[in-house]
Protein backbone atom coordinates (compact mmCIF):
# COMPACT_ATOMS: atom_id res chain seq x y z
CA UNK A 1 0.00 0.00 0.00
CA UNK A 2 1.24 3.53 -0.83
CA UNK A 3 -0.15 6.60 0.16
CA UNK A 4 0.66 9.89 -0.82
CA UNK A 5 -0.04 13.14 1.39
CA UNK A 6 0.09 16.92 0.10
CA UNK A 7 3.20 18.75 1.88
CA UNK A 8 1.11 21.61 3.38
CA UNK A 9 4.92 22.71 4.66
CA UNK A 10 5.41 23.82 1.05
CA UNK A 11 5.18 27.42 0.44
CA UNK A 12 3.92 27.16 -3.38
CA UNK A 13 2.96 23.09 -4.39
CA UNK A 14 2.18 22.03 -7.58
CA UNK A 15 1.86 18.31 -9.23
CA UNK A 16 3.20 16.58 -12.27
CA UNK A 17 4.39 13.25 -12.56
CA UNK A 18 5.08 10.99 -9.91
CA UNK A 19 5.01 7.40 -8.60
CA UNK A 20 3.61 5.16 -6.16
CA UNK A 21 4.40 1.36 -7.57
CA UNK A 22 4.24 -1.68 -6.14
CA UNK A 23 5.30 -4.81 -7.92
CA UNK A 24 7.35 -8.24 -7.07
CA UNK A 25 9.00 -8.82 -10.69
CA UNK A 26 7.92 -5.41 -12.18
CA UNK A 27 4.44 -7.15 -12.54
CA UNK A 28 2.23 -5.44 -10.74
CA UNK A 29 1.93 -1.53 -10.48
CA UNK A 30 0.50 1.56 -9.00
CA UNK A 31 1.69 5.31 -9.99
CA UNK A 32 0.89 8.73 -9.10
CA UNK A 33 2.78 11.77 -9.36
CA UNK A 34 2.98 15.27 -7.78
CA UNK A 35 5.50 18.44 -8.52
CA UNK A 36 5.83 20.84 -5.86
CA UNK A 37 7.34 24.53 -7.10
CA UNK A 38 8.16 27.26 -5.69
CA UNK A 39 7.70 30.88 -7.11
CA UNK A 40 10.47 31.22 -9.62
CA UNK A 41 9.22 27.70 -11.24
CA UNK A 42 6.06 29.20 -12.16
CA UNK A 43 6.07 29.96 -16.03
CA UNK A 44 3.30 32.97 -15.58
CA UNK A 45 2.50 34.61 -18.67
CA UNK A 46 0.95 37.52 -17.77
CA UNK A 47 4.07 40.47 -17.47
CA UNK A 48 1.44 42.73 -15.32
CA UNK A 49 2.48 45.92 -16.93
CA UNK A 50 0.09 45.54 -19.81
CA UNK A 51 2.53 42.73 -21.64
CA UNK A 52 2.29 39.21 -22.02
CA UNK A 53 5.23 36.78 -22.76
CA UNK A 54 4.82 33.57 -25.09
CA UNK A 55 3.99 31.02 -24.48
CA UNK A 56 0.75 31.84 -22.76
CA UNK A 57 0.61 28.36 -21.13
CA UNK A 58 3.64 26.47 -20.97
CA UNK A 59 2.60 23.01 -21.37
CA UNK A 60 1.74 20.34 -23.62
CA UNK A 61 -2.09 21.29 -24.61
CA UNK A 62 -1.41 20.01 -28.27
CA UNK A 63 -3.60 21.33 -31.36
CA UNK A 64 -5.46 24.62 -29.28
CA UNK A 65 -8.93 25.13 -30.98
CA UNK A 66 -11.01 28.23 -28.73
CA UNK A 67 -13.85 30.25 -29.04
CA UNK A 68 -15.62 33.34 -27.69
CA UNK A 69 -19.10 33.77 -26.01
CA UNK A 70 -19.24 37.02 -24.58
CA UNK A 71 -16.72 37.89 -22.37
CA UNK A 72 -15.70 34.23 -21.81
CA UNK A 73 -13.00 32.54 -24.01
CA UNK A 74 -12.75 28.03 -23.85
CA UNK A 75 -10.35 26.06 -25.50
CA UNK A 76 -9.95 22.50 -26.13
CA UNK A 77 -6.58 20.24 -27.16
CA UNK A 78 -6.06 16.92 -27.52
CA UNK A 79 -5.54 14.33 -25.22
CA UNK A 80 -4.83 11.26 -27.55
CA UNK A 81 -5.17 8.34 -25.17
CA UNK A 82 -4.90 10.46 -21.52
CA UNK A 83 -8.08 10.03 -19.77
CA UNK A 84 -10.24 12.04 -18.78
CA UNK A 85 -10.16 13.47 -21.94
CA UNK A 86 -9.95 16.85 -24.44
CA UNK A 87 -9.28 19.35 -20.90
CA UNK A 88 -11.49 22.79 -21.16
CA UNK A 89 -9.86 25.81 -20.55
CA UNK A 90 -11.59 28.93 -19.67
CA UNK A 91 -9.60 32.32 -19.67
CA UNK A 92 -11.46 35.97 -19.78
CA UNK A 93 -8.33 37.54 -21.55
CA UNK A 94 -6.64 34.77 -23.87
CA UNK A 95 -3.51 35.08 -21.44
CA UNK A 96 -4.69 33.86 -18.15
CA UNK A 97 -6.27 29.83 -18.21
CA UNK A 98 -7.49 27.42 -15.95
CA UNK A 99 -9.16 23.93 -16.44
CA UNK A 100 -12.31 23.76 -16.04
CA UNK A 101 -14.09 20.60 -17.06
CA UNK A 102 -13.17 17.50 -19.84
CA UNK A 103 -14.93 16.32 -22.58
CA UNK A 104 -15.10 12.96 -21.32
CA UNK A 105 -14.48 10.71 -18.12
CA UNK A 106 -13.41 7.58 -20.54
CA UNK A 107 -13.37 6.69 -24.45
CA UNK A 108 -16.84 4.05 -24.72
CA UNK A 109 -14.63 1.75 -26.45
CA UNK A 110 -12.76 -1.33 -24.64
CA UNK A 111 -9.30 -0.55 -26.62
CA UNK A 112 -9.13 2.20 -24.17
CA UNK A 113 -8.96 -0.17 -21.10
CA UNK A 114 -5.26 -0.31 -22.13
CA UNK A 115 -2.82 2.50 -23.24
CA UNK A 116 -3.69 3.23 -27.03
CA UNK A 117 -0.83 5.51 -27.53
CA UNK A 118 -1.32 7.59 -30.47
CA UNK A 119 -4.71 7.00 -30.73
CA UNK A 120 -7.71 8.40 -28.85
CA UNK A 121 -8.87 11.87 -29.43
CA UNK A 122 -6.83 13.90 -31.78
CA UNK A 123 -7.22 17.75 -32.56
CA UNK A 124 -10.84 18.53 -31.35
CA UNK A 125 -12.33 21.84 -32.73
CA UNK A 126 -15.18 23.92 -29.93
CA UNK A 127 -17.77 25.83 -31.58
CA UNK A 128 -21.04 27.39 -30.20
CA UNK A 129 -24.05 27.37 -31.93
CA UNK A 130 -28.24 27.84 -30.83
CA UNK A 131 -27.25 27.58 -27.34
CA UNK A 132 -25.15 24.53 -27.56
CA UNK A 133 -21.38 23.87 -26.91
CA UNK A 134 -20.03 21.24 -29.77
CA UNK A 135 -17.12 19.50 -29.33
CA UNK A 136 -16.14 17.69 -32.74
CA UNK A 137 -12.55 14.78 -32.50
CA UNK A 138 -11.57 11.99 -34.43
CA UNK A 139 -9.77 9.01 -33.24
CA UNK A 140 -7.83 7.44 -36.04
CA UNK A 141 -9.45 4.33 -36.51
CA UNK A 142 -12.56 4.37 -34.40
CA UNK A 143 -14.56 7.58 -35.89
CA UNK A 144 -16.28 10.77 -35.44
CA UNK A 145 -17.42 11.77 -32.26
CA UNK A 146 -19.45 14.75 -31.55
CA UNK A 147 -20.13 16.07 -27.60
CA UNK A 148 -22.21 18.82 -26.10
CA UNK A 149 -23.51 20.88 -23.60
CA UNK A 150 -25.18 23.90 -21.90
CA UNK A 151 -22.03 25.19 -20.70
CA UNK A 152 -18.53 23.81 -20.92
CA UNK A 153 -18.22 23.47 -16.89
CA UNK A 154 -21.54 20.84 -17.30
CA UNK A 155 -21.27 17.28 -18.12
CA UNK A 156 -20.90 16.32 -21.87
CA UNK A 157 -23.07 13.89 -24.03
CA UNK A 158 -20.60 12.15 -25.75
CA UNK A 159 -22.00 10.53 -29.17
CA UNK A 160 -19.37 8.69 -31.90
CA UNK A 161 -21.78 9.59 -35.63
CA UNK A 162 -19.78 8.22 -37.66
CA UNK A 163 -17.88 5.04 -37.71
CA UNK A 164 -14.69 5.86 -39.92
CA UNK A 165 -10.86 4.96 -40.67
CA UNK A 166 -8.57 7.36 -40.79
CA UNK A 167 -10.52 11.04 -40.53
CA UNK A 168 -8.36 13.44 -38.43
CA UNK A 169 -9.20 16.82 -37.52
CA UNK A 170 -13.07 17.83 -37.43
CA UNK A 171 -14.29 21.19 -37.55
CA UNK A 172 -18.00 21.92 -38.03
CA UNK A 173 -19.16 25.35 -39.52
CA UNK A 174 -22.78 26.51 -39.54
CA UNK A 175 -23.61 29.19 -42.28
CA UNK A 176 -25.43 32.17 -42.45
CA UNK A 177 -28.45 30.22 -44.05
CA UNK A 178 -28.45 27.58 -41.36
CA UNK A 179 -26.62 24.72 -42.93
CA UNK A 180 -23.78 22.82 -41.83
CA UNK A 181 -20.92 21.32 -42.95
CA UNK A 182 -17.54 19.90 -41.49
CA UNK A 183 -14.29 20.52 -42.21
CA UNK A 184 -11.63 18.06 -41.88
CA UNK A 185 -7.84 16.50 -43.09
CA UNK A 186 -7.10 12.67 -43.78
CA UNK A 187 -4.73 11.11 -41.77
CA UNK A 188 -1.43 11.19 -43.83
CA UNK A 189 -3.09 12.22 -46.82
CA UNK A 190 -2.45 16.28 -47.66
CA UNK A 191 -5.81 16.34 -48.71
CA UNK A 192 -9.15 18.57 -46.97
CA UNK A 193 -12.47 17.40 -47.11
CA UNK A 194 -16.16 19.06 -46.75
CA UNK A 195 -18.98 17.68 -45.86
CA UNK A 196 -23.01 18.26 -45.56
CA UNK A 197 -24.02 17.60 -42.04
CA UNK A 198 -27.98 17.84 -40.70
CA UNK A 199 -28.49 21.38 -38.65
CA UNK A 200 -28.42 20.04 -35.19
CA UNK A 201 -24.46 18.70 -36.03
CA UNK A 202 -25.26 14.69 -35.43
CA UNK A 203 -25.13 13.51 -38.89
CA UNK A 204 -22.82 13.42 -41.67
CA UNK A 205 -25.21 13.76 -45.19
CA UNK A 206 -22.95 12.96 -47.85
CA UNK A 207 -19.62 11.25 -48.85
CA UNK A 208 -17.80 15.21 -48.80
CA UNK A 209 -15.67 16.42 -51.42
CA UNK A 210 -12.41 17.34 -51.94
CA UNK A 211 -11.41 20.96 -51.42
CA UNK A 212 -8.10 21.43 -51.04
CA UNK A 213 -5.01 19.17 -52.42
CA UNK A 214 -1.79 20.88 -53.46
CA UNK A 215 1.78 18.84 -52.56
CA UNK A 216 3.86 21.71 -53.68
CA UNK A 217 2.71 24.86 -51.76
CA UNK A 218 0.94 23.55 -49.11
CA UNK A 219 2.57 19.73 -48.26
CA UNK A 220 1.13 18.22 -44.75
CA UNK A 221 -1.68 20.56 -44.99
CA UNK A 222 -3.94 19.76 -41.51
CA UNK A 223 -5.41 20.61 -38.67
CA UNK A 224 -8.43 23.23 -41.05
CA UNK A 225 -10.49 25.51 -39.14
CA UNK A 226 -13.10 27.21 -41.07
CA UNK A 227 -14.79 30.52 -40.79
CA UNK A 228 -16.82 32.84 -42.73
CA UNK A 229 -15.84 36.45 -42.44
CA UNK A 230 -16.69 39.37 -44.33
CA UNK A 231 -18.47 36.81 -47.03
CA UNK A 232 -15.46 35.05 -48.02
CA UNK A 233 -14.96 31.66 -46.23
CA UNK A 234 -11.38 31.05 -44.59
CA UNK A 235 -9.54 27.78 -43.65
CA UNK A 236 -6.91 28.43 -41.19
CA UNK A 237 -4.44 25.28 -41.55
CA UNK A 238 -0.82 24.12 -40.80
CA UNK A 239 1.35 22.90 -43.61
CA UNK A 240 5.00 21.91 -43.87
CA UNK A 241 4.74 19.63 -40.74
CA UNK A 242 5.49 19.82 -36.93
CA UNK A 243 8.75 20.83 -36.81
CA UNK A 244 9.19 23.17 -39.58
CA UNK A 245 6.15 24.23 -41.01
CA UNK A 246 3.88 27.31 -41.38
CA UNK A 247 0.06 28.39 -41.20
CA UNK A 248 -1.27 28.63 -44.44
CA UNK A 249 -4.85 30.36 -45.16
CA UNK A 250 -6.97 29.17 -47.74
CA UNK A 251 -9.98 32.11 -48.87
CA UNK A 252 -12.61 31.32 -51.30
CA UNK A 253 -16.28 33.24 -52.02
CA UNK A 254 -17.75 29.65 -52.06
CA UNK A 255 -17.47 26.97 -49.40
CA UNK A 256 -16.84 24.62 -51.97
CA UNK A 257 -14.05 26.45 -53.60
CA UNK A 258 -12.06 26.95 -55.76
CA UNK A 259 -9.76 28.15 -52.93
CA UNK A 260 -7.20 30.68 -53.29
CA UNK A 261 -4.08 30.19 -50.53
CA UNK A 262 -1.29 32.11 -48.26
CA UNK A 263 1.22 31.93 -46.17
CA UNK A 264 0.37 34.12 -43.43
CA UNK A 265 2.79 32.80 -40.49
CA UNK A 266 6.28 31.39 -40.30
CA UNK A 267 8.85 30.96 -38.07
CA UNK A 268 11.03 33.58 -39.68
CA UNK A 269 14.38 34.93 -37.79
CA UNK A 270 12.57 33.53 -34.89
CA UNK A 271 13.29 30.61 -31.97
CA UNK A 272 10.06 29.46 -32.31
CA UNK A 273 9.14 26.85 -34.85
CA UNK A 274 6.22 25.41 -36.42
CA UNK A 275 4.38 27.45 -35.69
CA UNK A 276 1.47 24.68 -35.81
CA UNK A 277 -1.76 23.78 -35.61
CA UNK A 278 -4.25 26.79 -33.70
CA UNK A 279 -7.70 28.93 -33.78
CA UNK A 280 -8.29 32.23 -34.46
CA UNK A 281 -10.94 34.25 -32.36
CA UNK A 282 -12.41 38.01 -32.42
CA UNK A 283 -12.76 39.81 -29.54
CA UNK A 284 -15.48 42.31 -28.14
CA UNK A 285 -13.15 44.93 -29.14
CA UNK A 286 -12.59 44.18 -32.87
CA UNK A 287 -8.90 42.84 -32.20
CA UNK A 288 -8.28 39.31 -33.83
CA UNK A 289 -5.54 36.84 -31.94
CA UNK A 290 -4.35 33.43 -33.32
CA UNK A 291 -3.43 30.63 -30.51
CA UNK A 292 -0.98 28.24 -31.87
CA UNK A 293 1.15 25.43 -30.47
CA UNK A 294 4.96 24.63 -30.98
CA UNK A 295 6.64 21.42 -30.62
CA UNK A 296 9.06 21.45 -27.52
CA UNK A 297 9.96 18.21 -27.21
CA UNK A 298 9.73 16.76 -24.27
CA UNK A 299 8.13 19.49 -22.47
CA UNK A 300 5.41 19.04 -25.12
CA UNK A 301 3.47 21.11 -27.81
CA UNK A 302 2.94 24.54 -25.66
CA UNK A 303 0.65 27.27 -26.28
CA UNK A 304 1.73 30.43 -27.75
CA UNK A 305 -1.01 33.83 -28.83
CA UNK A 306 0.11 35.73 -31.26
CA UNK A 307 -1.93 39.25 -32.97
CA UNK A 308 -3.66 39.53 -36.14
CA UNK A 309 -4.10 42.23 -38.77
CA UNK A 310 -6.30 42.19 -42.08
CA UNK A 311 -4.84 43.96 -44.70
CA UNK A 312 -6.59 43.30 -48.54
CA UNK A 313 -9.06 40.67 -47.17
CA UNK A 314 -5.84 38.36 -46.22
CA UNK A 315 -4.52 38.07 -42.28
CA UNK A 316 -0.92 38.59 -41.07
CA UNK A 317 -0.51 37.13 -38.21
CA UNK A 318 2.25 38.00 -35.52
CA UNK A 319 5.01 40.35 -36.62
CA UNK A 320 4.78 41.60 -40.33
CA UNK A 321 7.93 40.72 -42.14
CA UNK A 322 9.15 43.47 -44.74
CA UNK A 323 8.05 42.14 -47.94
CA UNK A 324 6.14 39.07 -47.09
CA UNK A 325 2.75 38.32 -47.01
CA UNK A 326 3.37 36.12 -43.85
CA UNK A 327 4.39 37.23 -40.52
CA UNK A 328 6.70 36.02 -37.39
CA UNK A 329 6.18 34.83 -34.54
CA UNK A 330 6.42 37.25 -31.39
CA UNK A 331 7.87 36.47 -27.87
CA UNK A 332 6.26 39.63 -26.23
CA UNK A 333 3.14 41.88 -26.87
CA UNK A 334 0.11 43.85 -25.64
CA UNK A 335 -1.95 41.91 -24.04
CA UNK A 336 -5.86 41.79 -25.57
CA UNK A 337 -7.89 44.73 -25.03
CA UNK A 338 -10.99 43.28 -22.93
CA UNK A 339 -11.36 45.73 -21.01
CA UNK A 340 -10.15 45.18 -17.73
CA UNK A 341 -7.87 43.73 -15.88
CA UNK A 342 -8.17 39.78 -14.27
CA UNK A 343 -5.98 38.34 -12.04
CA UNK A 344 -3.15 35.92 -12.62
CA UNK A 345 -3.84 32.20 -13.14
CA UNK A 346 -2.32 29.03 -14.51
CA UNK A 347 -3.45 25.62 -15.20
CA UNK A 348 -4.02 23.82 -11.71
CA UNK A 349 -0.42 21.64 -10.56
CA UNK A 350 -1.07 21.83 -6.78
CA UNK A 351 -3.26 19.00 -5.65
CA UNK A 352 -3.85 19.07 -1.41
CA UNK A 353 -6.09 15.69 -2.07
CA UNK A 354 -8.42 17.48 0.23
CA UNK A 355 -11.88 16.79 -2.21
CA UNK A 356 -13.72 14.13 -3.25
CA UNK A 357 -12.02 14.10 -6.32
CA UNK A 358 -8.93 14.46 -8.39
CA UNK A 359 -7.48 18.21 -9.41
CA UNK A 360 -8.28 18.71 -13.07
CA UNK A 361 -4.71 18.44 -13.75
CA UNK A 362 -4.51 14.58 -13.06
CA UNK A 363 -4.58 12.55 -15.94
CA UNK A 364 -4.37 8.68 -16.27
CA UNK A 365 -2.88 6.38 -19.29
CA UNK A 366 -6.35 4.32 -20.04
CA UNK A 367 -9.77 4.79 -19.32
CA UNK A 368 -10.01 4.82 -15.12
CA UNK A 369 -10.97 2.45 -12.77
CA UNK A 370 -12.53 3.23 -9.50
CA UNK A 371 -10.71 0.38 -7.83
CA UNK A 372 -7.60 2.19 -8.64
CA UNK A 373 -7.33 4.91 -5.64
CA UNK A 374 -9.14 6.14 -2.72
CA UNK A 375 -9.41 10.25 -2.15
CA UNK A 376 -11.88 9.05 1.36
CA UNK A 377 -9.71 7.17 3.43
CA UNK A 378 -7.67 9.75 5.13
CA UNK A 379 -8.86 13.15 3.81
CA UNK A 380 -5.48 15.14 2.76
CA UNK A 381 -3.95 11.98 0.86
CA UNK A 382 -4.99 9.67 -1.91
CA UNK A 383 -4.64 6.33 -1.16
CA UNK A 384 -3.40 4.20 -4.50
CA UNK A 385 -4.03 0.69 -4.56
CA UNK A 386 -2.00 -2.42 -5.93
CA UNK A 387 -3.12 -3.21 -9.46
CA UNK A 388 -1.99 -6.52 -11.66
CA UNK A 389 -0.37 -5.64 -15.16
CA UNK A 390 0.93 -8.17 -16.90
CA UNK A 391 3.81 -5.49 -18.52
CA UNK A 392 7.10 -7.20 -20.10
CA UNK A 393 10.18 -5.83 -18.25
CA UNK A 394 8.38 -3.56 -16.06
CA UNK A 395 7.51 -1.60 -19.21
CA UNK A 396 5.28 2.01 -17.39
CA UNK A 397 4.97 2.51 -21.39
CA UNK A 398 1.55 -0.15 -21.08
CA UNK A 399 0.71 0.61 -17.64
CA UNK A 400 -2.95 1.92 -17.22
CA UNK A 401 -2.66 3.19 -13.49
CA UNK A 402 -0.36 5.94 -14.27
CA UNK A 403 -1.42 9.31 -12.77
CA UNK A 404 -0.05 11.96 -14.36
CA UNK A 405 0.13 15.49 -15.02
CA UNK A 406 1.64 17.94 -17.75
CA UNK A 407 5.15 19.65 -17.35
CA UNK A 408 4.12 22.80 -16.38
CA UNK A 409 7.09 24.78 -16.92
CA UNK A 410 10.71 25.04 -18.05
CA UNK A 411 12.04 23.79 -14.91
CA UNK A 412 10.45 23.08 -11.46
CA UNK A 413 10.48 20.89 -8.30
CA UNK A 414 8.60 18.04 -7.64
CA UNK A 415 7.74 17.42 -4.11
CA UNK A 416 5.12 14.81 -2.38
CA UNK A 417 5.24 13.12 0.92
CA UNK A 418 4.77 9.41 0.81
CA UNK A 419 3.56 6.71 3.80
CA UNK A 420 5.17 3.43 2.55
CA UNK A 421 3.92 0.75 4.05
CA UNK A 422 4.88 -2.47 2.21
CA UNK A 423 3.52 -6.16 2.69
CA UNK A 424 6.78 -7.98 1.02
CA UNK A 425 9.67 -8.10 -0.68
CA UNK A 426 9.72 -6.25 -3.75
CA UNK A 427 6.98 -3.57 -3.91
CA UNK A 428 7.87 0.29 -4.52
CA UNK A 429 6.39 3.82 -4.56
CA UNK A 430 7.86 6.87 -5.83
CA UNK A 431 8.45 9.64 -8.32
CA UNK A 432 8.19 9.43 -12.01
CA UNK A 433 8.92 11.57 -14.82
CA UNK A 434 6.96 9.97 -17.78
CA UNK A 435 7.09 10.13 -21.45
CA UNK A 436 8.79 7.79 -23.90
CA UNK A 437 11.79 7.92 -22.27
CA UNK A 438 10.57 7.61 -18.64
CA UNK A 439 13.15 7.85 -15.27
CA UNK A 440 11.74 6.79 -11.23
CA UNK A 441 13.41 7.08 -8.23
CA UNK A 442 11.97 4.57 -5.74
CA UNK A 443 11.74 3.30 -2.07
CA UNK A 444 11.99 -0.71 -2.39
CA UNK A 445 11.11 -3.16 0.23
CA UNK A 446 13.82 -5.73 0.85
CA UNK A 447 14.72 -8.77 2.77
CA UNK A 448 16.58 -6.11 4.62
CA UNK A 449 15.08 -3.11 5.02
CA UNK A 450 14.42 -0.40 2.23
CA UNK A 451 16.60 1.08 -0.52
CA UNK A 452 15.98 3.58 -2.44
CA UNK A 453 16.65 3.28 -6.36
CA UNK A 454 16.82 5.48 -9.61
CA UNK A 455 15.38 3.36 -12.59
CA UNK A 456 15.24 4.08 -16.35
CA UNK A 457 12.62 3.01 -19.05
CA UNK A 458 12.45 3.15 -23.07
CA UNK A 459 8.88 2.52 -24.66
CA UNK A 460 10.44 -0.31 -26.75
CA UNK A 461 13.10 -1.80 -24.00
CA UNK A 462 11.32 -1.21 -20.53
CA UNK A 463 12.81 -0.88 -16.75
CA UNK A 464 16.58 -0.56 -16.14
CA UNK A 465 17.97 -0.24 -12.82
CA UNK A 466 20.70 1.84 -12.69
CA UNK A 467 22.19 2.92 -9.55
CA UNK A 468 21.11 2.34 -5.51
CA UNK A 469 21.82 5.44 -3.62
Amino acid sequence: MARLYSNKTAAHKHIARITGLIGPCSLIFLFVCLIDFNLSARWTADLENGNYKNPVIFADYSDPDLIRVEDDFYMVSSSFNCMPGIPVLHSRDLVNWQIINHVYEALPLEKYDKPAHGQGSWAPSIRYNNGLFYVYFCTPHDGLFVATAKHPGDKWDLKLIEEVELWEDPCPFWDDDGNAYLVRGKLRADILYIHRMSPEGKRILDNGKIIFHDLVKQPVIEGPKLYKIDGFYYIFAPAGGVQNGWQAVLRSKNIYGPYEERIVLRQGNTNINGPHQGGLVQLKSGEWRFLHFQDRGAYGRVVHMQPVEWRDGWPIIGKESDGDTAGEPVNEDKKPDVGKRYPVVIPQTTDEFDKNILGPQWQWQANPKKEWYSLNENPGSIRLFTVKNHTQNGNLWFVPNLLLQKFPAPDFTATTKVSFVPDRANEKSGIVIMGKEWAFLALTKTADGVDIGMYRGTYFQGEDKTEII
